[in-house]
């Protein structure tokens, strides 16, 4: 038997196969266990400081358990860490400046002329009450 077809046109060989319309799709590279969650923990870490700390450890620990690191979640503890102190300093100063003035505000009631306020000696008329 020929090679070739009548009209000169090589014959198709029937041993190899045409290749697919498609290409197979290759398997999805597996993304490290708490990689995402780590990314929301350190965004959230600017805006909640508290949840974003939270979120960043069990990133951090979920993606250590498959001995991966993971950098987000990293920097999010570190963020999450330092809003968390920041918000409990500054609540604390405000309780404290609270309790300051309902005491002057308190002492003026009482009949006092003057009050001291960090320090400073103020008429009971300039405080408001």
């Amino acid at each position: 038997m020929s090679d070739t077809q009548p009209g000169g046109q090589p014959a198709a060989n029937p041993v190899q196969p045409e290749a697919p319309a498609y290409a197979a799709a290759a398997p999805a590279p597996q993304s490290t266990p708490g990689k995402t969650l780590g990314i929301v923990g350190l965004v959230l870490a600017f805006l909640m400081p508290l949840i974003g700390l939270i979120l960043s450890i069990v990133a951090v620990v979920q993606s250590r358990k498959v001995g991966a690191s993971n950098v987000p979640g990293v920097v999010g503890i570190i963020i999450g860490a330092l809003g968390t102190i920041g918000y409990i300093i500054l609540i604390v100063t405000l309780v404290g400046l609270a309790g300051v003035g309902v005491d002057a505000v308190q002492q003026c009631m009482n009949g006092a002329e003057f009050v001291e306020i960090a320090g400073q000696t103020v008429s009971c008329s300039d405080v408001n009450y």
